[in-house]
């Protein structure tokens, strides 16, 4: 008999007791199974089976289904308010586990993860849209969402406004209702999606790396376990001070005091010579404090955010999964797709509409648009353009030299060089960056966003002629359209941040 898991079951059923109005009652239940457990491991009646070998059978027997597996879930998780029943979070660890002993692909698993989650996050988003808040009310309970805990996601939604769909993606009912509520209170597509796509890539991200990183790091694992929990303390103190800040910040009068102490501070003789960094560094510690703390990420941030997430997931990725000599699934049948419904009127096309995207195009007329920027005193938008478009040029050039793939043998128009990522496609996401300074900067133009939709489409047809012309794989061209939009987005969050400086100028000390 062992007294340690008699103590620690007492411990959660201590727990569970003094939290029972608080607690989800899936926790409730999971904490008491938990307990029961722990019992009968300490009576010695059971012995428990050995963890890794454990892990190894399941791994070897999810296989290639485990991508199915966790993208049904990660869909279902917000998508049927399955989340209210079963974490997706398990789901995820899980898979990382079998990413971590080799018998599928990381990179792609995440890809997988957050695709579906999102999806799930819109269906439930659009089904609030259609049947409204009513609809929860009167059938939540078959879901166990019941009055109390509808106005406890209610009140936390109605606290954080947008950002809500952001934290609420780690908070167990909150996730699972949240899209469905943003839906029902008719909050903007265009401000839920944003906000949704980071919060559902860190969400996938998080936990299945934890999986995946606990499978490569076992034995240190069990090492750790075994000495102490030291280093759980320690991260535990850690994210407690990170939280605790963030809720002293989210106070204006917290964050005028702070300020006024600094200022106190530098006026001490040994200090005085860090005014100028201090005073340097005060606007975009004010820009990031003012829009993440209050609850008000701004639409623009968050959206350009956004974007670098998903492009850098996307270049990065299939840079990695390249260079270990992966593949995408969508390669080979894009290719055959191209063979099958090809016709010499579409391929005169696709090569017209692929000049779009063509470097002596495109380098060219960035540079024209920079100069015409700067004539106008448009500093910020010039350094977007300019920057921009240089950083995709000089990504695409050291992947392609990184990677030296093959393209595929049956093109219908000459192409040299490495196949990953797709020049034409990432050059040709400069027309929608355009488009979007042309509408903020042009008068005749503001509001015209219709602007963007169509250079978004044309960005999205060239990279369809690299297919269709057989010069490229499906995942050369989301390579480079990543590559494209991971280095406009970042470009732009710093002109963002200048803008925000520029208009916040704190004023010189005398």
């Amino acid at each position: 008999m062992k007294i340690w898991p008699f103590v620690a079951a007492a411990a959660l059923v201590a727990l569970l007791i003094h939290r029972r109005r608080r607690l989800e009652p899936t926790l409730l239940v999971g904490g008491a199974l938990i307990a029961i457990v722990l019992c009968v491991y300490g009576s010695g009646a059971v012995k428990l089976p050995n963890l890794e070998t454990l892990l190894v059978d399941i791994g070897q027997t999810l296989g290639q289904w485990t991508y199915l597996l966790v993208g049904v879930l990660a869909f279902l998780e917000t998508g049927a308010f399955i989340g209210l029943v079963a974490p997706g979070e398990t789901a995820m660890m899980l898979g990382g586990v079998v990413a971590g002993q080799g018998e599928i692909n990381v990179i792609t698993l995440i890809g997988v993860a957050w695709i579906a989650a999102v999806a799930g996050d819109c269906a439930s988003y659009a089904l609030g849209r259609r049947l409204g808040r009513e609809f929860l009310v009167k059938h939540g309970s078959r879901v166990q969402i019941g009055p109390e805990r509808l106005a406890q996601v209610e009140t936390f939604f109605e606290k954080h406004g947008g950002k809500a769909i952001f934290i609420g993606r780690f908070v167990g009912i909150v996730r699972a209702v949240a899209p469905f509520l943003a839906g029902s209170g008719r909050m903007p597509f265009r401000r839920f999606i944003p906000y949704d796509v980071l919060g559902a890539g860190l969400w996938a991200t998080t936990f299945i790396m934890i999986g995946y990183v606990f499978w490569q790091s076992f034995d240190r694992v069990l090492k750790i376990a075994k000495e102490g929990a030291l280093g759980l303390g320690i991260a535990i103190t850690v994210i407690a001070g990170i939280v605790w800040l963030v809720r002293w910040l989210q106070v204006a009068e917290n964050r005028a005091r702070l300020e006024r102490d600094l200022d106190t501070a530098l006026d001490r003789p040994g200090l005085r010579l860090l005014r100028p960094l201090v005073h340097w560094a005060r606007g975009p510690l004010r820009f990031f404090i003012g829009r993440l703390t209050p609850g008000q990420l701004g639409l623009e941030l968050t959206t350009l955010l956004a974007v670098a997430a998903v492009g850098s997931f996307a270049f990065l990725g299939y840079w990695i999964l390249i260079g270990e000599g992966n593949a995408s699934g969508l390669d080979s049948p894009a290719n055959r797709w191209a063979v099958h419904i090809s016709q010499p009127a579409l391929v005169d096309l696709a090569k017209a509409l692929t000049t779009f995207g063509a470097p002596w195009l495109m380098e060219p007329l960035c540079a024209v648009a920079v100069i015409v920027l700067l004539l106008r005193r448009r500093v910020l938008e010039a350094a977007v353009i300019g920057i921009g478009m240089g950083m995709t040029v000089a990504l695409v050039q050291i992947a392609k030299h990184s990677t030296d793939r093959a393209r595929p043998g049956n093109g219908l128009v000459d192409a040299a060089g490495s196949a990953y990522p797709s020049g034409h496609a990432a050059y040709a996401m400069a027309w929608i960056a355009l488009a979007v300074v042309a509408v903020r900067v042009v008068p005749a133009l503001r509001g015209r966003w219709w602007l963007v939709v169509a250079a978004t489409v044309l960005a999205a047809l060239v990279g369809l002629t690299r297919l269709y012309l057989r010069v490229h794989w499906v995942s050369d061209v989301l390579g480079g359209e990543g590559a494209a939009a991971m280095s406009f987005s970042l470009v732009a969050i710093v002109a963002l941040v200048v803008a925000f400086m520029r208009q916040n100028a704190a004023p010189e000390p005398q």
